[in-house]
């Protein structure tokens, strides 16, 4: 009589570790996820998990590339305008942040020796300077971009808020007679505010940008 093979388990990757990693990350945030409990979600031994990761910050640094990978750079190959490819990059960028909230206290540091952050700083770079930007400002634009956008996806500003109307007596909070609805309108609040800020932040640089190309021309 035959013996029915028992099914084997999926075999230890790269792929399967940082998408457990993630997933653990999402769900539980940055403090739940250590090596043991990787391994136990992973089903497998701690000492398995470095022959693919040599530490628990280098599974962090891939978690984090993998986010990033997310986001949409094509708007810097097209030859699109300088102004409109930020205004696209920045809204792609925060909402691969705010799909993974948990990831981005780490993804603030820096791009480190990440593939993914480090091909988004060359792109991002590469497109200020080909539109005209010196190279001194095109690096603090992508800086400011990412100050900008990380700080969006940090926490919402509206979901700091509690829903119930008897938490501001008009008596201590005049103006806040509204801000029990904040809470149930978190998305839009919380995107209207990052439309309003990232706009505002691009008419702030066009004028910079047009100031400096008045000054060439009178120079020249």
């Amino acid at each position: 009589m035959c013996r029915m093979a028992r099914p084997r388990k999926p075999l230890l990757s790269r792929d399967r570790i940082v998408t457990a990693a993630l997933a653990l990350v999402d769900g539980e945030g940055l403090a739940a996820l250590s090596t043991r409990r990787l391994a136990a979600e992973l089903g497998v031994s701690g000492p398995s998990l470095y022959n693919h990761f040599s530490t628990k910050e280098a599974i962090l640094d891939a978690v984090a590339d993998t986010v990033v990978d997310q986001v949409d750079l094509s708007m810097f190959s097209g030859g699109t305008d300088w102004r409109k490819a930020l205004l696209d990059w920045g809204r792609s960028y925060r909402a691969a942040l705010t799909e993974h909230p948990n990831i981005v206290p780490f993804l603030a540091t820096g791009p480190g020796l990440r593939p993914a952050g480090l091909r988004m700083a060359d792109a991002v770079f590469g497109a200020m300077v080909e539109a005209g930007w010196p190279p001194a400002q095109a690096t603090r634009i992508g800086a400011l971009m990412r100050y900008f956008v990380t700080g969006s996806a940090l926490g919402s500003f509206a979901g700091g808020f509690v829903g119930d109307a008897e938490a501001y007596d008009p008596a201590d909070y005049p103006h806040l007679g509204q801000a029990h609805l904040l809470a149930r309108n978190r998305e839009r609040v919380d995107s209207g505010a990052f439309e309003t800020g990232l706009r505002a932040l691009l008419d702030g640089l066009a004028l910079q940008y047009a100031d400096a190309n008045t000054r060439a021309s009178a120079e020249g």
